[in-house]
């Protein structure tokens, strides 16, 4: 059988909570529209309550969709399915793990659920892998908060699925441990995992993804690959340390500038209306004198901030 071109693809995916007493009904995805390139690192962004964990659910089988389309590994998850969520290991936001039972055993238990032979299993490879192997005995009350996250990573793949879902996976998670798990992630898309992030650290999101998708109010508004993301913004910020430290932003006719600490003056412009060199002549003009400098281009938090919150909207930085 073929592979196919894409991992995951949702077509007018729509999902609507009927009201109760207490709450009003609410659509929480508006015809989405995704497609998830096979062998991806794929990122899944948007601020809180925009729908990326009930998608999540949807794929997983905890929630059932109100109309549209859904094909896992192209297998329709109407139509297959048990053989569509076969196709994936999801690692939810929520640590989940019986304390009473040791990494290996809560493996085996995953590895019986989901029917792969004792002969197939390889369950303190991953353990190793994850960094856990000299923990497989230990109970799992005993391990650490970014521990037990990983040991949900590898409860994800004991059934050697084609598609990783992590949902928050470096929550609570120390920078060592953070960079651990990426290797190995990383390592796994390699070898032809297709992976779905969501985090809160965008950073990670434009260092790993290939393509990323921004979802707000249950719709994607945006979906392409990072790079040509990023390049969204026609602006770019020059850094200016001055001989003397700056206390005011200066008179720079029609740049605005801000400063930052220790005295910079920071101008941020449009590249398709004027310059650097058009920026430095008016901070000249100003009677700055300029020891040196470095321009800025926009990151993904820029990107983000301007497709997710509308002018005048303040931002609420625990939404990512």
């Amino acid at each position: 059988m073929d592979l196919p071109t894409y991992a995951i693809e949702a077509k007018g995916l729509i999902k609507t909570y009927k009201a109760t007493k207490t709450t009003p009904a609410k659509t929480a995805l508006n015809g989405v529209d995704l497609q998830i390139p096979r062998g991806s690192i794929f990122g899944l962004l948007g601020p809180n309550g925009a729908g990326k964990s009930t998608f999540i659910n949807i794929l997983a089988g905890l929630v059932r969709k109100t109309s549209g389309t859904v094909r896992i590994w192209d297998r329709d998850i109407d139509e297959r399915p048990r053989d569509a969520r076969a196709c994936i290991g999801v690692v939810a936001q929520e640590i989940a793990a019986d304390v009473f039972f040791t990494p290996r055993e809560s493996m085996e238990v995953q590895a019986g659920m989901y029917g792969v032979p004792k002969a197939e299993r390889h369950t303190l490879e991953i353990l190793n892998a994850l960094g856990l192997g000299d923990k497989a005995d230990a109970y799992v009350r005993q391990l650490s908060g970014g521990m037990k996250r990983r040991l949900m990573v590898a409860k994800a793949m004991v059934h050697n699925p084609p598609i990783l879902i992590l949902d928050e996976p470096t929550a609570g998670v120390d920078v060592e441990l953070r960079r651990q798990l990426w290797r190995y992630v990383v390592g796994l898309n390699q070898l032809g995992v297709t992976i779905v992030l969501t985090t809160h650290y965008l950073e990670e999101a434009q260092e790993l993804c290939d393509t990323i998708a921004i979802v707000n109010r249950g719709e994607v508004v945006a979906c392409e690959p990072t790079a040509q993301l990023l390049r969204r913004l026609d602006t770019r910020t020059v850094v200016i340390t001055p001989t003397a430290p700056l206390s005011e932003v200066p008179a720079l006719g029609r740049y605005a500038g801000v400063i930052r600490p220790g005295g910079e003056l920071a101008v941020t412009f449009k590249t398709g209306e004027s310059g650097v060199e058009a920026v430095l002549a008016a901070v000249r003009e100003a009677g700055v004198a300029i020891k040196d400098l470095a321009t800025e281009d926009p990151d993904l938090e820029d990107v983000f901030m301007s497709l997710t919150y509308s002018a005048g909207e303040e931002a609420d930085p625990t939404r990512a």
